[in-house]
């Protein structure tokens, strides 16, 4: 186990500074402990999994990283420089990139269009200045076949998009903007077994392009395989980080919170049948415990 202090048993083999690291970040909401000496760090190339059930101050932590929360106490580093950030633009201009499960994307307008959201190419000149849909298309269908996504068509609406491909177009969409570190805020929770594969896929392929990813996720049959280490939150408080390798997948979900809950409710659970076994064995169905009167 690597305590939340302690650098992980990896760290000593990389001379470089993470790309990103949290020291000792804490957040309040007026009297409310949103998040507490929560630390953590990702280096070029690493996908660095952030888990914890409902309520664990995952999404508190993201947005402190990304700009939309000042930390009350504690550090944000990046490349070994001490930065206070002043805003989301301020984060992404400094190579922090989010995508969040609503994607910030226009369903009605096209795969390029999404693309370059904000920072349109355009031609001509003066008043005649408009889009340039075809250097959009072009270099959008470049940028993604390059992360290994093949669109038919980058005019459709993004719309007509799965799941899985709507999260591969703001991955690369990140990646082109000259992202450095990528947050995804559980971009896998509302995608089936097939799309939240494509997307594991996408996140293996920017961390092959020297990405520091940074995956949240309350599920671990999609952290687990992506994932070199695990930052596990709970109510607000870091458990601990751990690298894959001295963590097997079933001791990572009870330190997730939910692995022990389940087995003391199992156990709860036979009793109760032994009992109602016992019960209708001695003629006593009708009335025993939690079963009504007749």
């Amino acid at each position: 186990m690597t305590t939340a202090t302690q650098p992980t048993a990896g760290a000593a083999a990389r001379p470089e500074a993470p790309l990103i690291e949290a020291r000792a970040l804490t957040k309040y909401f007026g009297s409310v402990i949103a998040i507490q000496d929560i630390s953590l760090e990702v280096h070029a190339g690493e996908v660095v999994c952030l888990l914890g059930d409902n309520g664990a101050g995952k999404s508190t932590l993201i947005k402190t990283l990304s700009g939309v929360h000042p930390p009350d106490s504690g550090e944000i580093v990046l490349s070994g420089e001490t930065v206070k950030l002043a805003s989301p633009r301020d984060a992404l201009h400094r190579g922090i990139a989010t995508v969040y499960q609503d994607l910030a994307m226009c369903p009605l307008m096209s795969v390029s269009r999404n693309f370059f959201l904000g920072s349109e190419p355009t031609k001509g000149w003066g008043p005649f200045k408009r889009f340039d849909n075809d250097a959009a298309d072009r270099i959008s269908r470049e940028e993604m076949h390059r992360m290994g996504i093949d669109l038919r068509d980058t005019s459709q609406a993004v719309g007509t998009l799965s799941g899985g491909e709507r999260q591969s177009v703001a991955i690369a969409r990140a990646v082109h903007f000259g992202a450095k570190v990528v947050i995804l805020d559980e971009p896998t929770s509302a995608l089936g077994v097939k799309e939240a594969a494509i997307v594991l896929r996408y996140v293996v392929a920017a961390q092959a392009r020297g990405l520091g990813i940074i995956l949240i996720t309350h599920n671990v049959n999609h952290a687990y395989p992506v994932g070199e280490r695990f930052v596990i939150l709970d109510r607000g408080k870091q458990i601990g980080t751990f690298d894959k390798e001295e963590l097997p997948k079933d001791e990572l979900l009870k330190l997730m919170g939910g692995g022990a809950e389940l087995d003391k409710l199992s156990h709860e659970l036979e009793e109760y049948a032994a009992e109602v076994e016992q019960q209708v064995a001695g003629g006593g169905a009708g009335n025993g415990a939690g079963t009504p009167a007749a």
